[in-house]
């Protein structure tokens, strides 16, 4: 079951609206309308947080491996990186498709993308000019 069919479920399960739901988590309706029908995800880990609490359940739930890895690489890198972690996963899952991998070698195969994803971003930024670093990066040598 996907993030979109498990707040379904669990808002159905509670009798509450979309709207209800969405004025407890502080998002719009349409925001949560995207959510269910599963063509966006939250862009931050909050949001995750605030879903779990109105629709009782753990924060785990909502999140597999692969919407925590989107979720990281948005916060860190905006709608870009979040993007790029998306198609990382599409082609690593075209990588398996009628593969002999087990699902163990998969997951350790999958994970070990996730890091060398997020390590090479955190080695790019060394190589950014400084006027096109955001924040507290722009004052770093």
């Amino acid at each position: 079951m996907n993030f979109a069919e498990k707040i379904k479920e669990l808002r159905k399960a509670q009798k509450l609206t979309q709207q209800e739901v969405a004025d407890a988590c502080n998002i719009t309706k349409r925001t949560l309308q995207n959510y269910e029908a599963g063509s966006s995800y939250p862009k931050q880990r909050e949001i995750y947080s605030r879903l779990a609490k109105v629709l009782n359940c753990e924060q785990s739930y909502l999140m597999t491996e692969e919407e925590a890895f989107i979720t990281e690489a948005s916060e860190l890198y905006g709608r870009r990186g979040a993007k790029q972690a998306e198609r990382i996963l599409e082609q690593t899952a075209a990588m398996f498709a009628g593969g002999e991998l087990s699902d163990a070698d998969q997951i350790a195969f999958l994970n070990e993308i996730q890091s060398l994803y997020l390590d090479s971003k955190i080695r790019a930024k060394k190589f950014t000019p400084k006027k096109y670093r955001t924040g507290g990066d722009a004052n770093q040598a």
